[in-house]
């Protein structure tokens, strides 16, 4: 099922067992990455081998963390579509435009392909309860995940989090608590009550399985263009665990010679009331500073500082890629054109890829005959309450004038 053989941390390289419940490194505090028998994979599996298997992101099980098939806990996640985005590439001078849709993928996010890995391995760990600071698609994703398992689940997050993340939480039966502050607050509450509660952390990269999924997006880019990556990807970034699991994924296929070529040049895009990731590139850095008074409407970007920021920015770096700031204002103008023009109504996180894409064709980072994919990680409709409208009613019983429609 699986060829996982270890974990390995990091930053400093300690190497721990994989069959046992582990965390983050008990020597630097730092993320620990599975590791794979990859020349073991590369003996009974070739590009080939995928044909046929179902279209979730379980399709790549040998190198995902989950040994026994009985315990993945799946909702049918992953192997979203990637769709070519010709009138939008056409209205901002980009001749090879692509989106790569999670918004329709279980619950709505991108977050389902974490959850489904790290829910999966905790069963299998025999773990029953489950506890999460988010800022509101992590804590869905997680709640549902943890239903279909049959476990007790704890979310916490600010108080002005998207009401429909508040009560996909509670529809799904967990316990769901208000923070008053930031997701950066909610994960003090939660690392603080492991030990009184017994509760598991599955905080972003606090448990080495959330990157596992999320890698799975990497794989997908992959095999959809026929094993040829594209020229650059532009991912919306706060905790970062999608750019770095894409970043692992691509490393991964290059041992089993399965890609060749330039990797993509990645972009990590923020926005500019939480930007360190930005402000660390910018400055040479190599982790980020904590951003106070973050503020911005794309909730899943609002993270102080990203516990694997160094990674993030080692790939940005590795990459040839670059960093980039957007407003609110500009992710509410791309959510709208990203809609009109291809019919894809993204969450404000993904838009916020849009809006930089435009700044970087602006400054030249980006060639008009790149090949670039945009990462729309959720659905808008989880995020109307950002929207006031004043439409027109009209009287039906009354004479209706259509030449003033």
């Amino acid at each position: 099922m699986s060829y996982l053989i270890e974990l390995e941390c990091s930053k400093c390289g300690k190497r721990f067992e994989a069959d046992r419940v582990q965390t983050v490194c008990d020597r630097c505090g730092k993320p620990l990455l599975a590791r794979y028998d990859l020349e073991a994979v590369g003996s009974v599996l070739d590009r080939d081998s995928f044909w046929g298997r179902e279209a979730t992101m379980w399709r790549y099980r040998e190198i995902l963390p989950v040994r026994d098939e009985r315990n993945i806990i799946s909702l049918g996640e992953g192997y979203t579509p990637m769709i070519r985005a010709a009138r939008l590439g056409e209205k901002i001078g980009l001749g090879d435009l692509w989106v790569k849709d999670e918004s329709q993928i279980p619950t709505g996010t991108f977050k389902a392909r974490g959850l489904s890995a790290a829910v999966s391995k905790a069963k299998e760990f025999g773990i029953k309860r489950l506890a999460i600071p988010s800022a509101g698609n992590a804590a869905g994703a997680l709640a549902a995940y943890a239903a279909r398992a049959g476990m007790e689940v704890y979310v916490f997050m600010p108080e002005d989090a998207p009401t429909v993340s508040k009560v996909e939480c509670w529809i799904a039966g967990a316990h769901v608590y208000l923070v008053k502050g930031l997701i950066s607050d909610a994960g003090r509450i939660v690392s603080a009550g492991e030990e009184e509660k017994g509760w598991f952390n599955v905080s972003t990269l606090r448990e080495p399985y959330r990157l596992e999924g999320k890698k799975t997006m990497g794989l997908e880019v992959a095999e959809q263009f026929d094993w040829t990556l594209p020229d650059v990807i532009i991912y919306p970034t706060g905790g970062g665990t999608g750019l770095i699991g894409m970043w692992k994924a691509f490393e991964e296929l290059e041992e089993l010679g399965w890609i060749e070529g330039p990797r993509p040049r990645m972009v990590s895009v923020q926005p500019s009331g939480c930007a360190p990731i930005v402000k660390a590139f910018k400055e040479g850095a190599e982790e980020s500073e904590v951003w106070e008074g973050a503020s911005t409407i794309a909730s899943g970007l609002r993270v102080p500082k990203a516990l694997g920021d160094f990674l993030i920015l080692r790939a940005i770096r590795e990459s040839g890629g670059t960093a980039v700031a957007v407003s609110d204002e500009e992710i509410l103008e791309a959510v709208r054109l990203m809609a009109k023009e291809e019919g894809i109504f993204p969450c404000p996180e993904g838009a916020a890829t849009l809006a930089g894409l435009r700044h970087l064709l602006e400054e030249g980072s980006v060639d008009k005959d790149d090949r670039v994919i945009l990462f729309n990680t959720g659905s808008g409709l989880k995020y109307t309450e950002l929207f006031t409208l004043r439409l027109p009613v009209l009287d039906p019983k009354g004479e209706i004038d259509y030449g003033k429609l």
